[in-house]
């Protein structure tokens, strides 16, 4: 008789005692897919011991936003909201499947995708009505005065070219985020340089009545979707169909657009999260994420339910 292949579900803290718990809905919906599947399903803390662990041992492994450490791994997160994830063989987001994909918004029905960011609105952006403003915002993520592989400029320089343009800009700083005297320093000699620049305040609360988002790729933008904020993406990420590139326009015309820019911000939210992600919450989710794992290389079959 033929072994059961094993998958071994890498999770940390609180994520593993749901996961064995059975209350972690994502990974219940898993487990019974895989399992369904023929598979065997192991949850195991992850650290660094069990990632230098992990290739040795045979069967598969999937981790949670951490990067796949063998052929046989793949790496899962979620999808800027619950009940969304994503299944993929590289942890950058801008190597994601939905990131290669085209989007066409005329494929997307109109009312069917309102009726969907409207009740996304309304659970995870509570409020009043999105005004636009005049401001600025520039979330602020890590490394500051680096420019990376996948960005056009570096953070500081992303932040001197928005209020280069005179319009009161906010950038504020990411609270998982450390900062050093150096970053501090930086940011004060451009504060110093635009009286139109603050440094500091509350994303959320700004972001609400805010003109538009500049940012390298954070969450934030992706929130600012649903509030209908234009985004000026200066680096590379998921969901940047409907932003404005900095490496395709240039930063003076990514800039100017975003005053008018005014896609159908409903119609994107739903192509991507209802169309291009697993929702755990659907019946199916356990058939897309066998079909994530059969993208990402596994010999899986199909769940008999799915």
């Amino acid at each position: 008789m033929t072994k059961a292949p094993i998958l071994r579900v890498y999770l940390e803290g609180s994520m593993l005692r749901s996961a064995r718990a059975g209350s972690f809905n994502f990974m219940a919906v898993l487990r019974r897919a895989v399992e369904g599947a023929g598979w065997q399903v192991e949850w195991h803390e992850t650290g660094h011991m069990a990632r230098m662990a992990a290739p040795l041992r045979g069967g598969y492994a999937l981790f949670h936003m951490e990067a796949p450490t063998h052929e046989r791994a793949l790496t899962f997160r979620r999808a800027y909201h619950y009940p969304f994830w994503q299944i993929e063989p590289v942890q950058q987001r801008w190597r994601f499947q939905v990131a290669k994909r085209s989007y066409d918004p005329a494929t997307v029905d109109p009312e069917a995708a309102h009726t969907f960011a409207e009740r996304l609105r309304t659970r995870v952006l509570p409020g009043p009505p999105p005004q636009r403003g005049k401001t600025v915002l520039v979330p602020l993520q890590g490394h500051i005065r680096r420019c990376r592989s996948f960005q056009s400029t570096s953070p500081v320089e992303m932040l001197d070219a928005v209020a280069a343009t005179g319009r009161p800009t906010v950038a504020t700083l990411h609270p998982r985020e450390i900062y050093d005297d150096a970053d501090h320093a930086a940011l004060d000699q451009l504060a110093a340089r635009y009286p139109n620049l603050k440094i500091g305040g509350d994303t959320m609360r700004i972001l609400r009545d805010c003109a538009f988002v500049a940012t390298q790729n954070s969450a934030v933008a992706f929130d600012g979707y649903l509030l209908g904020k234009p985004a000026v993406l200066f680096g590379q990420i998921d969901f940047h169909h409907i932003g404005l590139n900095v490496a395709d326009l240039g930063v003076a015309e990514a800039l100017a657009r975003a005053e008018t820019h005014a896609p159908d911000f409903d119609r994107y939210l739903f192509w991507f999260l209802q169309e291009n992600s697993i929702n755990a919450s659907r019946p199916d989710a356990g058939a897309r994420i066998i079909d994530a794992m059969r993208r990402g290389g596994w010999p899986i079959g199909t769940a008999p339910d799915a």
